[in-house]
């Protein structure tokens, strides 16, 4: 039987999981491990409205993979753990297996 402390842990693995779990979101995350962004800055960068990006920024944050400041009027954002990044890399390998696995099925690419 699972204990109470290793729930709570996946439970926090699965919250910070799911806050990543949207394109946008992920794109976000992307360009924060570049630099701090404002919200005008990742509007611009995505063609959103402003309520959409601060949504995606207030999951993130809540899930704490960012962080905030304030400089002036503007907010700036910035990623608090760049490595949480560093899955991309294993799931591009699971991504790459997936579309083998594909061609080789219909005899495409191989």
């Amino acid at each position: 039987m699972m204990d109470k402390p290793s729930r709570e842990r996946l439970e926090t693995r699965t919250e910070i999981l799911k806050a990543m779990a949207h394109p946008t979101r992920l794109y976000i995350l992307e360009q924060l491990r570049e630099k701090e962004h404002c919200v005008c800055e990742l509007t611009a960068l995505i063609d959103a409205d402003t309520s959409t990006i601060s949504k995606h920024l207030s999951l993130l944050k809540h899930a704490g993979l960012i962080s905030s400041r304030k400089k002036g009027t503007s907010v700036y954002y910035s990623l608090n753990c760049p490595c949480v990044l560093e899955y991309m890399t294993c799931i591009e390998q699971v991504v790459l297996t997936r579309q083998r696995g594909k061609h080789n099925h219909t005899g495409e690419l191989r």
